[in-house]
């Protein structure tokens, strides 16, 4: 049974786009003669949509141009574009790693063969999990058939001919979130972060200086080849390195002793070559100074015509001619030129007096005659070596009768350093006793002084509690001399206040006696004659405005008085002085407002 179509031919190229041969629903090719290889035009591969890389629709085209989507048939289910004038359907953001999507609705009646016959197409499924109802899961091997099963996303699915809505449905395809897929993508991103770190080392190494070469291991072979190593000069610093390795390494026994020994001979030769280096080198040095000396006193000689050029030209015959700027310059040239020629000149003299003191001590040690100072010089090193190679056979004489048993003096030796030992641990046993009694005699001091702050503190503290009692008592006094006095009685209030003034004078003078000087009469709120005066035009400003003022208002009438009023001196003033003036709130919220007022009337009657 076939499918009626209103421009079959239409149909059939759009599948030979794709790289698919049309086939009905029968399973039977339209285009028998169909051929995969070749596309619309010959010589020109077409693309095949399912082919790792790209998708249904060949990404070869712009964004812009519109995507056409056109039905696609299988063996068991037909597929309908959407309308293209419709946007897009949504999607959610796509998880790093993406290969699982989500496909629902799906025909009532489709099954698992029906979805591999669908998105088998995209590529290669691992797993599918579909509901009982309308939906499921789709697991790809790869993550760019992801794409592929998105463009699938709003199409018609039909079941064969069948016109009953169980048999139908309409895709939506979207990303979805998958444990596995994360954990693949997390695996490759941590692979990759390996590479990177290998790829790094491997370009660090590169860049790295190479290591020097390893030390070889001590074998009669090496101790042979090592000799003749140390004999040649070009080898000698590398076969000393070995040599000094293997002594440090203990490699020396009584079988190598010998050999070892050839070795530091041999190295031993090497001073005198190395010595008649040093020579060379200080002849070369030496003609390097001549050299220098004779160019440095060519350039005074230059340096001597320029400042006879300066001289000749601050003369009154030409100086006159030249302008104020020109003069101002020369002069300046000159000085410049004066300044260098010194420094080079003391520079010269300095190197002459060097090679004086120098000629002096060569003519103290050499003698007159060049020959002989050359013969004196060989002789020397032949003597030099003469003794070394004596002082080597006294050594090893020395040791030979060590090793026959004379070595009573050795054990002298060792007394000797035993008893020096001793004398230097008495020595400083000594003087730790010494400084054990310094510091007992400084503990005792502490202890002493420690008890006598301590009974100081047991007084002061006695002292506190007698005048918290005298105050205690002056208090009740006070208290009962009220309560019998009558208000209108003021001679009563009078012999009250008089008992009540005996009462603080007697406490008073007993806190006087007792603490002596250390007691002080308290300190007055007002402390300079100039905050005497604040005080006063304070009050007069104040009592003019019966209901207060801000400390802002009352500083910037102070100001112009004197500019140098602070805000915060008035304010510390004003609150040192409680029975003077006195702070309100006025207002409610937003309009609180702190006002400052004069209450020295009524001060008085508490002072």
């Amino acid at each position: 049974m076939t499918m009626p179509m209103s421009d079959p031919n239409a149909w059939a190229t759009a599948m030979n786009n794709l790289g698919m041969p049309p086939i009905g629903l029968t399973g039977q090719q339209l285009m028998p003669d169909f051929d995969p290889s070749l596309g619309m035009m010959a010589g020109i591969t077409p693309l095949n949509p399912m082919m790792p890389g790209l998708g249904i629709m060949p990404t070869l085209l712009s964004q812009e141009l519109p995507v056409v989507k056109e039905i696609i048939h299988c063996k068991t289910c037909t597929l309908f574009p959407p309308n293209p004038n419709l946007p897009p359907p949504a999607t959610r953001d796509r998880p790093p790693g993406c290969k699982t999507v989500f496909v629902g609705g799906l025909p009532e009646n489709s099954t698992e063969q029906l979805i591999v016959e669908v998105f088998g197409q995209c590529g290669e499924i691992i797993a599918i999990r579909k509901s009982k109802k309308n939906f499921c899961h789709i697991r790809f091997a790869e993550v760019f058939t992801v794409d592929k099963a998105l463009f699938l996303s709003g199409y018609r699915i039909r079941l064969g001919s069948s016109t009953d809505k169980k048999d139908s449905g309409r895709l939506h395809v979207d990303f979805a979130q998958a444990r596995d897929d994360l954990y693949e993508w997390e695996c490759h991103q941590r692979m990759l972060a390996r590479e990177d770190r290998h790829r790094r080392k491997i370009a660090e190494d590169l860049l790295r200086p190479p290591s020097p070469p390893p030390i070889v291991h001590f074998s009669e072979h090496e101790c042979s080849q090592l000799g003749d190593k140390i004999k040649d000069d070009g080898k000698f610093p590398e076969a000393v390195r070995v040599l000094l390795t293997w002594l440090e390494r203990g490699e020396v026994n009584r079988r190598n002793a010998n050999n070892f020994y050839s070795m530091i001979q041999s190295s031993n030769g090497h001073i005198r070559r190395l010595t008649g280096e040093k020579s060379q080198h200080e002849k070369e040095v030496e003609e390097a100074k001549d050299k220098f000396k004779t160019a440095l006193s060519g350039i005074l000689g230059q340096f001597e015509q320029i400042v006879s050029v300066f001289q000749a030209a601050s003369k009154q015959k030409a100086w006159d001619h030249f302008t104020k700027a020109q003069r101002k310059n020369l002069d300046m040239w000159r000085k410049q030129a004066e300044e260098i020629r010194n420094m080079h000149n003391e520079q010269l003299m300095g190197i002459r007096r060097e090679e004086e003191m120098e000629m002096s001590d060569d003519d103290m040690e050499d003698s007159p005659n060049s020959k002989d100072s050359e013969d004196s010089e060989a002789l020397k090193e032949e003597n030099d070596s003469l003794r070394c190679q004596l002082d080597a056979y006294r050594n090893e004489v020395e040791l030979l009768k060590q090793e026959q048993g004379k070595n009573q003096p050795i054990i002298s030796e060792e007394d000797n350093t035993h008893s020096q030992q001793l004398s230097f641990l008495q020595q400083a046993l000594q003087g730790m006793q010494k400084q054990l009694l310094k510091m007992r005699e400084e503990l005792k001091e502490r202890e002493s002084e420690l008890e006598k702050s301590l009974e100081d503190k047991q007084q002061l503290s006695n002292q506190v509690l007698n005048l918290k009692e005298g105050l205690q008592n002056l208090h009740n006094t006070n208290i009962t001399q009220l309560e019998k006095s009558q208000p209108d009685d003021r001679g009563s209030e009078e012999s009250a206040n008089q008992t009540s003034e005996a009462t603080v004078s007697t406490v008073v003078s007993c806190s006087q006696e007792k603490e002596g000087p250390t007691e002080k009469s308290p300190p007055s709120p007002v402390h300079s004659e100039r905050e005497a005066l604040l005080v006063g035009i304070i009050s007069t400003f104040l009592h003019v405005h019966p209901f207060g003022a801000s400390i802002e208002y009352i500083c910037s009438y102070l100001q112009r008085l004197d500019t140098k009023i602070n805000t915060s001196e008035v304010e510390a003033l004003l609150s040192r002085l409680p029975c003077t003036f006195k702070q309100e709130l006025t207002g409610v919220g937003a309009s609180l407002e702190k006002r400052w007022n004069f209450c020295g009337f009524q001060g008085i009657k508490s002072t």
